[in-house]
């Protein structure tokens, strides 16, 4: 049995071609059906540090460009990297205008940038696809100039706890893509060489009328099952009616809830000068 405390997930989460296939894929809907990660990204804004005013940045993760935009429209006189490993969320970012001065297609484990070159690095909703994420911190630090500062959202265990309990209840698959223990963040950021400004655990909770609402909008997002492991071909009837029925011993005046668990992070590089 595979033990998913482990900080790296190599072998346990998707293969990241198969991330950048399917949210490359998912360009055009994304928008649609991106209420929570407007909300997640808005969010880890807001907790950039008080009079933090970057020259250069990073949107790492970028997307369709949504807070590259934000960032941009933010630091009127600042310089802009949107950085995504889906080709097609690029392409559909310049399309729409993203606020970004460069696109780049890269691999946040990996980065194709400089040593220090930019003042922030943000990253909202992308990190939690990153089977090494002391690599991401390593590399975020690297090209972070000193007093710069990383600012990240992720998912962790925990996220859409209904959804999978419901399967498991169903046959046992891995039909939900899994995330790190929370405690696995504490631990690697603590160990970064970062200073850690703030590190928590925000649940956000969504409710759809039925379960296909849910599967739709996880599919349109490009987030759907890409686990290692997951079943193929097409699933049957009479699974599909055990998981709606599963599911609505969950259900609340609302609807049905899905819980995502987010981890918000402000971290800064140290900078031995003291400016």
């Amino acid at each position: 049995m595979t033990d998913l405390s482990q900080p790296n997930l190599q072998g346990i989460l998707p293969d990241k071609r198969q991330v950048a296939a399917s949210f490359s894929r998912a360009a055009a809907s994304y928008d649609s059906v991106a209420a929570l990660q407007r909300a997640v990204g808005l969010n880890l804004l807001a907790r950039l540090p008080d009079g933090f005013v970057p020259q250069r940045w990073l949107d790492l993760g970028s997307g369709t460009g949504c807070f590259s935009r934000a960032l941009a429209e933010r630091h009127t006189a600042s310089h802009g990297v949107a950085l995504d490993l889906a080709e097609g969320m690029l392409q559909h970012a310049q399309g729409v205008g993203s606020g970004a001065q460069h696109h780049v297609a890269g691999d946040a484990e990996h980065l194709p940038l400089r040593d220090g070159c930019v003042d922030l690095v943000f990253s909202s909703l992308a990190v939690q696809w990153c089977s090494q994420f002391s690599s991401v911190l390593s590399e975020a630090a690297r090209v972070l100039r000193p007093g710069g500062v990383l600012a990240f959202s992720s998912l962790c265990v925990g996220t859409l706890q209904e959804l999978r309990a419901s399967w498991q209840a169903v046959d046992g698959g891995v039909h939900v893509n899994r995330f790190r223990r929370f405690e696995d963040y504490e631990q690697l950021t603590a160990a970064s060489g970062l200073e850690v400004l703030e590190l928590q655990r925000q649940p956000h909770v969504l409710h759809y009328p039925e379960v296909r609402g849910l599967t739709h909008e996880l599919k349109a997002l490009g987030a759907h099952n890409l686990n290692p492991g997951r079943p193929t071909g097409l699933t049957g009837r009479a699974r599909i009616q055990g998981l709606l029925q599963a599911y609505e011993h969950y259900r609340e005046p609302q609807g049905l809830p899905a819980t995502y668990q987010v981890v918000y992070a402000v971290l800064r590089k140290p900078d031995p000068s003291g400016h």
